[in-house]
């Protein structure tokens, strides 16, 4: 099979692209200008190192509270390839290796923009890393979010070293018997590398272009998991109504409405007749709540389109004004904030998601107590509720914002960090929970579309369920209900929300 290259330029990335990247499997390459911009400043670093014998941070010196200590000219390499491994102490479990394959690509792409002082020859063995899916083993704890993410990156490039292990062909394989298998060598890292390697923030931008490409989706879910309950629950389509929302002009919310009246087009349940005024909170005020949500996630990934674009290492070369410059992008703040709010806008989802839930299984409006034609001796869907239930209360209790926090590092020399990593890593949490809180309200709102009696649903929401129940049919008693959990969770995962339904 022949795949297409993808070409590292210094254009702007988008988390669009790089969802097409991954979907279609497109390998890596260099562009011309960005290869002339890392040859450049590579350049322009060992002609300066060669010409002076200042102290330039991490390139002739320590690091950390070390900064001070300066490094003779003979020890510049070792002092990086020090650097790497001293550095390579992550804990806890395993990243991801569709995340590990995200940190390679937004590596490549910082370097690359041609401020580094790197050799193309490790930005070539990172491409190279890549393009086999060879992805080294990285670890979730360890990051402080600040000085980069230190300890994961370091676990990346420990393979350019031939050096830690590797997810390869679904199997853990040392990076060392791997290089030997295809004859090659291990990089000897030259002045600068391993720091411009281990600084930066490519662990935590990873977490949120993999979480943004996912809440695009999940997003769109919300609303269409929330019409198929609103229409289970013989409730209103009034609160969708355009008026309303031209007059309280929230972006997120005009959209969801907007999503509800395409989803809704041509319902018989919404042409029946009903009794009540209006409905409880959970449904009159869908725009409101999911619009909110959609709104932070717009600029959320504004924030985290910035970050994987920036140059996040230290110190920083300007090869045209002549500059090495010691400081700070390397900090995650900008971005650990966004990881906070991102980890409530989407706890938000679930909450609500829930509550409908509740709703449905209450014995209101006509649908038996918790959706089984025999209640009493059978449960039917008591308990599904109950874990959905737990699982909002992990997810607020996982909302705690990460960026508040800091705590000394390297003898105070690092003294405000951004935790950053951590706000990445519970956001990841979240976003999973989320899909399994998405997917006991489908089949709850499934289950209850199937009582009513006062007419069929939309043609879109009947396709959609007809496509859900050949996964999870109608439950008459009382089963293994877990198996059916599981279906309708890879209902969620794996197929697309109702065509036409926008994300943000």
């Amino acid at each position: 099979m022949i795949m297409s290259t993808f070409e590292i330029s210094p254009n702007p990335l988008t988390i669009k692209q790089i969802d097409q990247v991954l979907k279609q499997q497109h390998v890596l390459g260099l562009s011309s200008q960005s290869r002339q911009r890392i040859e450049n400043c590579y350049s322009y670093l060992h002609t300066k190192l060669k010409n002076s014998d200042l102290p330039i941070y991490g390139i002739n010196t320590g690091f950390g509270s070390l900064c001070n200590t300066q490094i003779d000219k003979e020890d510049l390499s070792q002092l990086q390839e020090n650097l790497v491994k001293s550095h390579a102490c992550g804990s806890g479990e395993e990243v991801d290796p569709e995340i590990v394959r995200l940190m390679l690509l937004l590596k490549i792409q910082a370097l690359a923009l041609g401020h580094s002082g790197v050799s193309t020859a490790t930005v070539d063995r990172l491409i190279f890393l890549y393009n086999e899916q060879a992805y080294p083993v990285v670890y979730q704890l360890g990051s402080l979010g600040a000085s980069g993410d230190l300890a994961p990156l370091a676990h990346l490039s420990l393979a350019l070293l031939g050096l830690g292990m590797l997810n390869y062909n679904g199997k853990k394989i040392s990076c060392e018997d791997f290089y030997k298998e295809r004859n090659i060598q291990p990089l000897r890292l030259e002045a600068k590398e391993g720091l411009a390697l281990l600084n930066g923030t490519q662990f935590m931008s990873a977490h949120g272009v993999h979480l943004m490409i996912r809440m695009h989706k999940l997003s769109a879910m919300a609303d269409c998991t929330g019409a198929v309950s609103l229409e289970a629950f013989f409730g209103l389509d009034t609160p969708f109504h355009p008026s309303l929302h031209k007059i309280r002009p929230h972006a997120g919310q005009a959209i969801t409405a907007s999503n509800f009246r395409h989803i809704l087009s041509g319902s018989g349940l919404q042409k029946a007749k009903k009794n009540q005024v209006q409905d409880p909170y959970t449904f009159r005020c869908i725009p409101q709540v999911h619009g909110a949500s959609k709104d932070q996630f717009r600029w959320i990934e504004q924030i985290v389109e910035t970050e994987i674009n920036s140059v996040t290492d230290n110190p920083t070369i300007f090869p045209e004004e002549d500059l090495i410059l010691s400081g700070g992008n390397f900090h995650g703040q900008p971005i650990a904030i966004a990881f906070d709010l991102l980890c409530i806008a989407a706890a938000e989802l679930g909450s609500i998601s829930e509550r409908r839930i509740y709703k449905l299984i209450s014995g209101q409006r006509d649908l038996p107590a918790f959706l089984t034609p025999e209640p009493g001796l059978n449960s039917g869907l008591m308990i599904p509720q109950y874990t959905a239930a737990s699982i909002v209360s992990q997810n607020k209790q996982l909302c705690m914002p990460a960026s508040v926090d800091s705590i000394d590092s390297s003898n105070g020399q690092e003294d405000h960090v951004s935790m950053g990593a951590n706000a990445a890593t519970k956001a990841l949490r979240i976003v999973n929970n989320l899909e399994r809180i998405l997917s006991i309200e489908l089949l709850n709102a499934s289950q209850a579309l199937s009582f009513r009696t006062e007419g069929k649903s939309s043609a879109l929401i009947e396709n959609w369920m007809n496509e859900f129940r050949v996964k999870v049919p109608i439950i008459r008693e009382d089963i293994l209900m877990h198996r059916h959990m599981e279906e309708a969770l890879k209902f969620i995962q794996t197929e697309q929300p109702i065509t036409g339904v926008q994300s943000w």
